[in-house]
């Protein structure tokens, strides 16, 4: 067994005490020295109240100890237990609580720090609310698509009614579809909701994913599946008809020039070619309308190259030079920054922006000073963006989602196709499509990739 420095000073101290009550008693019974004697006695007290603080040192130490880990301070030491052999055992527990604990406190901060660090870098947006209203952004995605700090959820009339009603009406462990407006486009977003309670107060966590991309794909998808069965099913009653028809005609026709003029069938039998005539030209233009509609159901094969953005514009304004000179309309272009490329087909890309500024220009077919601009910038969430704008009458608000459906047109001699393939090249390359009021008057129609 080693030194140990308690029972040692125990020792010592229980010896000193000991001779000093001998001393008095001696002194008592054979002096008359009562100075000394007073003297002895508060020698005593002081040797037993030293001794009672060195017998409790240990009771301290431990008492310390309850303190710190009170407190989450594993920083402190107690090198008096673990140097002395009678609290050995006592000591070396302490240190390996100690160690346990810094062990889990370091363990927890790091958990922590890769808890922020996934919160701050996930895609999906995610906020929190409680019962008194309020509201915070948990991370950067967040951050990105309310544009705007948020602390209230009284604040989530700025991105319309239709949402903050949505939100409202979210309950914990549901999902709700809401459609977000913001100043750079509306987003269609999931909304979840779970719910928990921190320090006594109940918050729900609510996510919001961006299913723009997939809600326009499932649409498209749809349509195509519509379009397709439709043209099949229109072919197949159209062929025949268009043929006997023009069968039928063929024949009258044939009859009519063997029969004399004054036949009293004559007359009949005219107005039978000139009624089959029309039915079978009726048909085959059927028939080529059809046949012309059947690429939107098409799934497009694209062959992705990045280029600049730039350089799509240049190539574009060549393109339509003559048109616009025709209609005296002025095309400008914007790209910021100047370097900025995109992962795109350009083949592909230049149908769309052709098929939009071509709408553009039919928008300003009844103003004399016409002006379209191409854009090209990242917006804030990053997304290159590529938008038209003109300074037309614009789009209606309720009309803006309608566009974009098949057949559907506010043109005079529209076909409805024009918009709807170019949401569908959007759609092929993982973008959006979206429509805004352009600053100051006219549509802005813009792919977001």
């Amino acid at each position: 067994m080693g030194f140990s420095r308690f029972h040692t000073g125990m020792a010592l101290r229980t010896a000193a005490l000991f001779f000093t009550i001998v001393a008095i008693a001696w002194m008592i019974t054979h002096t008359q020295w009562y100075v000394t004697i007073t003297l002895c006695l508060a020698a005593l007290i002081a040797e037993v109240a030293i001794l009672t603080r060195f017998a409790t040192e240990s009771s301290r130490e431990v008492a310390r100890f309850l303190d710190a880990i009170s407190f989450d301070d594993t920083m402190q030491t107690f090198p008096k237990l673990s140097r002395d052999s009678a609290y050995r055992d006592l000591g070396a527990a302490i240190t390996r609580v100690l160690e346990m604990l810094r062990a889990g406190r370091s363990e927890r901060e790091e958990q922590r720090r890769y808890l922020q660090i996934l919160i701050a870098h996930v895609p999906v947006a995610l906020l929190s609310t409680d019962e008194q209203g309020g509201a915070q952004l948990l991370n950067a995605a967040a951050r990105r698509m309310f544009e705007r700090p948020l602390s209230e959820t009284s604040q989530f009339t700025r991105h319309g009614e239709a949402f903050a009603i949505g939100m409202e009406s979210l309950r914990p462990g549901g999902t709700v579809i809401v459609r977000m407006e913001r100043t750079s486009g509306s987003l269609q977003l999931k909304a979840a909701s779970t719910e928990l309670i921190l320090g006594g107060v109940r918050r729900r966590l609510i996510s919001l994913q961006n299913i723009e991309n997939e809600m326009s794909a499932q649409e498209m998808v749809a349509w195509q599946t519509v379009m397709r069965v439709m043209a099949h099913e229109v072919m197949n009653s159209l062929t025949p008809v268009s043929s006997l028809s023009a069968t039928a005609h063929q024949r009258i026709r044939e009859v009519l020039a063997q029969m004399p003029a004054e036949d009293p069938r004559a007359a009949g039998l005219r107005d039978a070619c000139e009624a089959l005539e029309a039915t079978a030209r009726r048909t085959e233009g059927l028939l080529h309308f059809v046949q012309n509609h059947r690429r939107l159901a098409k799934r497009l094969v694209t062959q992705i190259e990045v280029v600049r953005v730039q350089r799509i514009f240049a190539r574009l304004q060549r393109l339509l030079a003559n048109e616009l000179a025709n209609r005296d309309i002025e095309l400008t272009a914007s790209v910021d920054p100047e370097t900025l490329e995109v992962a795109v087909d350009p083949e592909l890309l230049d149908q769309a922006l052709i098929n939009l500024v071509r709408n553009s220009m039919e928008a300003l077919r009844e103003l004399s000073t016409g002006r379209i601009v191409l854009s090209g910038y990242r917006d804030p969430d990053g997304r290159v963006t590529i938008a038209v704008s003109d300074n037309g009458p614009g789009i209606s608000p309720d009309l803006r989602d309608r566009v974009f459906v098949p057949f559907f047109t506010t043109k005079r001699q529209g076909n409805g196709i024009g918009l709807t393939l170019v949401r569908q090249i959007a759609s092929a390359h993982s973008a959006t499509v979206f429509v805004t009021e352009t600053t100051g008057g006219g549509a802005t129609v813009g792919l977001r990739f």
